[in-house]
């Protein structure tokens, strides 16, 4: 009687994996699927990652003290929240000097209003500039880094001066060569001298940061009209009163705005954070659509293993009862079709992680979105691969380790 031991783990990778290079064609036919899935999962993990790493620095990049306080939110999600929005009252200027005025714990208000519009300097021209009014405060809420020049002051507001500092876009594209500071730009249907230009800061997704033009609140007013709603910036005494300050304004607007106690606040307050919280929403839903659909690619692949084991067990019929009659037991049977099976999973998985990758940098490199690789993501993505091929492989290896030797011998 044969003496039964057990298949160490080296032996049988060894055999399954001697197996898989007997059969390279049929192999790799088999990790198609699940090289898709991983792929996608992993490109999508770091366009992702990189977009919120990109959003918190670039985008939503108020102080962790500052918060806004608008007549309507920033983002707005659906045509309800519209409708409700127009139908609240709009802040004004004497809002911005009242809130200055009373708010004890607020280190620094300020108001702002803005559109976009067109800038030029003789025969050259910028069209969908961003053309901003700001009070003295600027500086405090919003900041901007000059290059050279000055921001405007308390007396420029007061005096609506004809004043601007701008973007470095401005001078590069419509003054080039020459020194900006004094020149006299036309921004529609006004116009104003440069006193300051920022230092340069890049674009956001192919959308320039630099193509802005920031004057006085009440020369911009001027320009455009004081019928729009301004945006009322507050920054607090560090992130620990952040809380405290925005109770105290949410207490003066309601106060200064009649809101009765049971009604809701009609004006939005907005942070950093809460920015960051609905970016991550959606950013989360999208991360979860792509990944149910790459999810599709992986079960067609776990599929299409399961059946290429069933094949192989059919087909080692005779090998299967041989290895029995020599004392092979039905663990080490069924050891060697899973590790066969997880095998081309896991290979699947490098593949699909190092194509992922890859396809993430060539869309950083051909279009504006920025990708961030992550170790978890590849990690994931090697875990879910082998886990697939481990799933599907247990019915072809328990089938084949059920085989009765003595027929597995007669198999022709």
């Amino acid at each position: 009687m044969a003496r039964k031991t057990s298949m160490t783990l080296g032996e049988a990778m060894n055999i399954a994996t001697a197996s898989l290079w007997a059969h390279k064609m049929r192999s790799v036919l088999t990790l198609l699927g699940v090289v898709i899935g991983v792929t996608s999962v992993i490109a999508v993990v770091s366009l992702v990652n990189g977009l919120n790493d990109y959003v918190a620095d670039k985008i939503f990049n108020l102080g962790a003290d500052v918060f806004m306080v608008n007549r309507s939110p920033s983002i707005i999600t659906n045509i309800d929240q519209w409708e409700s929005a127009q139908k609240r009252k709009k802040f004004h200027f004497d809002d911005y000097e009242a809130l200055r005025d009373n708010c004890r714990s607020c280190v620094a208000v300020a108001a702002s209003l803005d559109k976009n519009g067109q800038v030029k300097y003789g025969t050259n021209t910028l069209d969908d500039s961003a053309i901003v009014g700001f009070t003295h405060e600027m500086p405090e809420v919003y900041s901007r880094e000059l290059a050279e020049g000055r921001y405007f002051t308390r007396l420029d507001v007061a005096r609506s001066a004809p004043i601007c500092d701008v973007g470095f876009d401005i001078p590069d594209k419509l003054i080039p060569g020459a020194d900006p500071i004094g020149k006299i730009i036309h921004v529609d249907t006004g116009e104003c001298e440069i006193i300051g230009v920022a230092k340069k800061r890049g674009s956001v997704m192919g959308q320039s940061q630099d193509n802005w033009v920031i004057m006085p609140l009440t020369t911009y007013e001027g320009i455009y009209g004081s019928n729009d709603s301004v945006r009322l910036w507050v920054k607090a005494a560090g992130t620990q009163a952040l809380d405290r300050t925005m109770d105290e304004v949410r207490m003066l607007l309601r106060a200064r705005r009649h809101v009765e106690y049971k009604d809701p606040d009609d004006f939005a307050m907005e942070t950093n954070a809460s920015f960051l919280q609905i970016w991550g929403s959606i950013s989360n839903t999208f991360f979860g659509v792509t990944i149910g659909i790459a999810s599709i690619s992986l079960i067609v692949g776990g599929i299409v293993i399961m059946n290429i084991m069933l094949v192989s067990v059919t087909e080692r019929t005779r090998e299967i009862g041989l290895r029995k009659s020599l004392g092979a037991r039905q663990a080490d049977i069924r050891l060697q079709f899973l590790i066969e099976s997880s095998t081309i999973a896991a290979i699947g998985g490098v593949c699909g992680v190092v194509l992922g990758i890859i396809l993430a940098k060539i869309v950083s490199l051909t279009t504006s979105l920025p990708s961030s690789v992550q170790i978890w993501s590849v990690l994931m993505g090697l875990i879910v691969a082998t886990s697939v091929g481990l799933f599907f492989g247990v019915y072809p290896a328990t089938k084949a380790a059920r085989l009765d030797p003595v027929v597995a011998l007669r198999q022709e």
